[in-house]
């Protein structure tokens, strides 16, 4: 149990390490009095980035908005959150490679279909469907047909 007088100020940093994809750094530390040992993770904060939505409302960008919106509408078809966080890490790099201030909804969406199309076909589908609003079984099948010949190449 976490002495609630405790304060992450208080300890001392044992070991840094970068993650392996270089977002964030971990840190392992110990309370000054020497009773608790933790990990702490430190991501880089990035400018701040306005999202555009479909309704004319503009916010700002919120990673972990990103993450429960990834997790909720495919994370069943990924192993683990790890991957979750992958695609949302390359949706993000993707987003802020956009060079702008502000970006659409829009081109969130078709960032997280451009990292699923990589990661994982079956989710890749899923958000499509519903990101596109699919209607029809052919909507389906057009999809299919798209991603089969780009497997192809």
């Amino acid at each position: 149990m976490v002495n609630p007088k405790f304060r992450i100020g208080d300890s001392k940093v044992l070991e840094s390490r970068e993650t392996l994809d270089g977002t964030m750094i971990r840190r392992r530390r110990i309370s000054s009095d020497g009773k608790y040992r933790f990990t702490t993770y430190e991501r880089v904060e990035l400018p701040s980035l306005t999202v555009l939505k479909r309704n004319g409302n503009r916010e700002i960008f919120d990673r972990d908005k990103l993450l429960t919106a990834v997790r909720r509408s495919v994370g069943k078809f990924f192993n683990s959150d790890l991957e979750v966080e992958e695609v949302v890490d390359k949706t993000t790099d993707l987003v802020y490679g956009l060079g702008t201030d502000e970006v659409t909804s829009q081109q969130i969406g078709e960032a997280i279909l451009d990292v699923l199309a990589e990661m994982n076909q079956v989710a890749y589908v899923r958000f499509a469907s519903v990101f596109h609003e699919f209607k029809t079984l052919d909507d389906f099948e057009q999809i299919l047909i798209e991603q089969k010949k780009k497997g192809k190449k």
